[in-house]
């Protein structure tokens, strides 16, 4: 799989390493789901600012507001896609939610990169039950990732009390 990081807004310049940390999401997001990709896909991960996701967030989904993650899959079967999909990531509202939630800025874009990428293969919080399926396997890359459980200290459970994911 190649995956493609863009690193749009310089403000993410100040995370270490980021680009290796985005691929390095994609890999243990596509190891703990076990989906089964086209040998050559591409996966693009943008790390944009506020202003850039907004527009999107218009465009694509007719909220006038910015988002911490968005993922745009293309059509298909994901194991015969050349190309899975896009996944935009904001650095405002990424780094506010960080700190109102006393994570590591590394440690919630990582969450993103895996948020993002798992709705590029299927994955959704629609329902209780999707939501408890997709927080699973994203504690379970955190963890292969070396970040604490992104849903700790969620004590509302499943899909309440914590910022919008997409």
């Amino acid at each position: 799989m190649d995956i493609d990081v863009n690193v749009a807004a310089p403000a993410w310049r100040g995370v270490a390493d980021l680009e290796d940390l985005a691929k390095e999401c994609v890999r243990q997001s596509l190891a703990a789901s076990g989906a089964a990709l086209a040998s050559d896909c591409e996966v693009s991960v943008t790390f944009c600012d506020d202003k850039a996701i907004r527009a999107l967030n218009v465009e694509w989904r007719g909220k006038d507001q910015p988002t911490n993650v968005l993922s745009f899959p293309t059509p298909g079967a994901i194991e015969r896609k050349p190309l899975l999909g896009d996944v935009i990531i904001a650095y405002e509202t990424v780094s506010r939610e960080a700190k109102e939630q006393g994570k590591a800025l590394r440690a919630h874009a990582a969450h993103m990169v895996s948020h993002g990428f798992l709705h590029l293969i299927g994955y959704d919080h629609e329902t209780a039950a999707e939501a408890e399926r997709m927080e699973a396997l994203e504690r379970k890359i955190a963890t292969a990732l070396g970040f604490p459980d992104p849903y700790a200290d969620d004590a509302e459970g499943p899909a309440g009390g914590r910022s919008e994911l997409n």
